[in-house]
Formats: C-alpha cells, sequence, structure tokens
C-alpha cells in the first residue's frame, strides 16, 4: 500500500471513528464531496492546503495523518483501552466539567490515531 493508500484509509478511519459522515467532514474542511471521496479512494492526491483543513476538521495534526513522527521508535507507547480509560478517569474538561462520554471517545479515538502513528 502506497502512502497516498495509507493517508486515504487513515482519513476515513478517524472520520468513521467520529461518526462522521463524509458530507459533514466536507463541509467542515471546506472542500468539494466529491474531492473528499477521491481522497478517501486513494484516487486523487490532497494538497497541502486540503490536508491540512482536513486535519483540523478531524481534530489530528498533519503529521499523524501522515504517520509523521519525530520521536525515536523505541520510545513509543501501546496504550490499551484500558489504560487510557485509566488516564481519562482522572481528567476533567478545559472548564473543570467531568467529561461526557462522548468527550471521552473522541479523546480516545485522537490518541488511539496519535500512537498507532507511532509505531
Amino acid at each position: 500500500m502506497n502512502d497516498q493508500e495509507l493517508l486515504a484509509r487513515k482519513i476515513v478511519n478517524i472520520r468513521e471513528s467520529n461518526n462522521m459522515s463524509q458530507l459533514e467532514l466536507a463541509k467542515k474542511a471546506n472542500i468539494e464531496r466529491t474531492a473528499l471521496n477521491k481522497i478517501e479512494k486513494g484516487t486523487r492526491k490532497v494538497s497541502s492546503d486540503e490536508l491540512k483543513r482536513i486535519a483540523l476538521a478531524l481534530h489530528q495534526s498533519t503529521d499523524s495523518l501522515l504517520n509523521i513522527s519525530n520521536a525515536n521508535p523505541s520510545s513509543s507507547a501501546n496504550f490499551s483501552d484500558a489504560d487510557l480509560d485509566k488516564m481519562l478517569d482522572n481528567a476533567h474538561s478545559y472548564d473543570g466539567k467531568p467529561m461526557t462520554d462522548h468527550d471521552r471517545e473522541i479523546i480516545k479515538s485522537y490518541l488511539k490515531g496519535y500512537f498507532q502513528g507511532k509505531e
């Protein structure tokens, strides 16, 4: 699988894990839905500007979408759902209120995507 196909798969996986339709992502990223469809199929290259807008809409970094890491591979971390739940049990949202289940799932999804890119 080439880099373009890997990026396409990652965008789809993150979008779907956030229960977001292709149309919703296209609107949030200000990209034509047909263009996003081709990007997700791996049949069209994504411009750097589009990648940035997709990353922002998915609450990801462009580095994580591209699986770029400056970290030492030996320091990569693998966290199970149980590990992430333990971390989130002690966390609060920015305004000090406990996180909702929805917030927890979004954060877990982000962390999983982040650490998968470091493997």
